[in-house]
């Protein structure tokens, strides 16, 4: 069998509370997904009720959810590979090659807002999403699986040099969760790739506008705070899309492999759990002050602004430091030969863009009150893993960079937010 012959590369780093991890994560995520949307519906909206407001079994299931999903998939994997946009190269592998990518999700969210257009003025009824949303949770969950598997098992097949790192110990357990594989693929299809910007992230904004569709139905037009919520997040995922080259240098299609790790976050995670606020607004309506909403768009605007402009910065230096955007600015040599940024945005604080992300989730959040905790667990969430993300790259840059990590420290001391943290 070709797995023999990965035995002595076997990584014995380990993440996510190891294997014990590995086991209890793949578990509990997709039951607090259902618990979250359960609750969101309920009246009380209230994470400590007991006994939890879980549906009757008869509820968990529709053929016509497995239907959808299916058709989203399909539909968004025959936009990934329509011949429009540029093609990209990503990072140099480890064997000295560099993959290349298509660069067309934002023609593929054009042509979905174009074909959801159509479905409206047909007068298909996308509120309809709502009452379908536990069904469509646990047809996403059963999908990332059934792909979890198939990565695995396709993994004992690949080479030596196209397994990751951090996914390749032994433990069956870990490997799978973690993912062995650093870029699995079917011919050019690059599975990891699509599932990072295509069917979750645009399928969100699919679930948003559903739910918004649900408000109008419930109360003849789309209130103030669902208006934001989907003006926030669609720009957030328009922004993405458009920037979608940048994902190429990210510590997900870099280092991490593909596990269930990420294809429950892509496929299940990130669509049903990042919608919460505009789910709880179709049960539990709010009314929003003009002042107020200006407050919340000033915060969002700032919150992306700082996203922005540091990515941009990072992207640009990664890719071409002799750029006259990022050629004046301050950086620390290394060992490996690259080079450290440690002025602008980089020599504010040693992670701006996600201290714009935590801005951003904020605003998402506000304009539902402040009477329940629940459309504020994506902040919550957040924060935990931007601070747990921030802690494993600060692992990686110190083994890879040493010295000259450390005297980046010293002259940037604020990992998230300065002056706090």
């Amino acid at each position: 069998m070709k797995s023999n012959k990965h035995k002595s590369s076997h990584s014995t780093e380990r993440e996510f509370g190891g294997a014990f991890g590995a086991t209890c994560i793949p578990v509990f995520l997709p039951l607090t997904v259902l618990y979250l949307l359960s609750v969101c519906r309920s009246p009380a909206a209230s994470v400590l009720q007991w006994p939890p407001p879980l549906p009757p079994t008869a509820q968990l299931w529709d053929p016509v959810a497995a239907v959808l999903i299916a058709g989203w998939i399909a539909l968004q994997s025959f936009l990934y590979m329509l011949p429009v946009g540029k093609v990209s190269e990503g990072l140099v592998l480890r064997d000295g090659s560099r993959l290349k990518y298509p660069i067309n999700g934002f023609h593929a969210l054009w042509i979905t807002a174009i074909l959801l257009s159509v479905c409206l003025w047909l007068g298909m009824p996308l509120g309809y999403l709502f009452e379908l949303m536990l069904p469509l949770a646990i047809c996403a969950i059963s999908v990332s699986y059934l792909l979890s598997l198939y990565l695995y098992i396709r993994s004992f097949w690949a080479s030596k040099h196209a397994l990751s790192l951090g996914g390749n110990t032994g433990n069956p357990l870990y490997d799978f969760f973690m993912g062995r594989e650093l870029n699995p693929r079917i011919g050019n299809f690059d599975l990891k790739y699509f599932c990072e910007l295509r069917p979750g992230l645009i399928g969100w904004m699919v679930i948003n506008l559903g739910m918004l569709m649900k408000e109008v139905e419930l109360g003849g037009s789309p209130s103030l705070a669902m208006l934001l919520v989907n003006f926030f997040q669609l720009l957030y995922v328009t922004d993405a899309l458009w920037n979608e080259e940048a994902v190429l240098t990210t510590m997900d299609i870099v280092h991490d492999g593909f596990g269930f790790m990420l294809a429950f976050g892509d496929l299940a995670w990130v669509p049903f759990t990042y919608c919460l606020q505009a789910m709880f607004l179709v049960v539990h309506p709010q009314s929003l002050s003009i002042l107020g909403a200006a407050g919340i768009i000033l915060l969002n605007g700032i919150g992306f602004y700082i996203f922005r402009k540091s990515n941009s910065q990072k992207n640009q230096f990664r890719r071409d430091p002799t750029h006259k955007s990022v050629a004046h600015l301050e950086t620390i040599a290394t060992a490996t030969g690259k080079r450290l940024l440690v002025s602008g945005w980089w020599g504010f604080v040693r992670h701006p863009n996600y201290l714009g992300d935590l801005l951003m989730a904020l605003a998402w959040s506000l304009p539902c009150g402040m009477s329940h905790i629940l459309p504020y667990f994506y902040v919550i969430y957040f924060t935990i893993l931007l601070i747990h993300r921030e802690a494993r790259d600060e692992n990686h840059c110190r083994a890879k960079y040493g010295l000259a990590w450390d005297t980046y420290c010293k002259r940037v001391p604020y990992r998230i937010i300065p002056y706090i943290y």
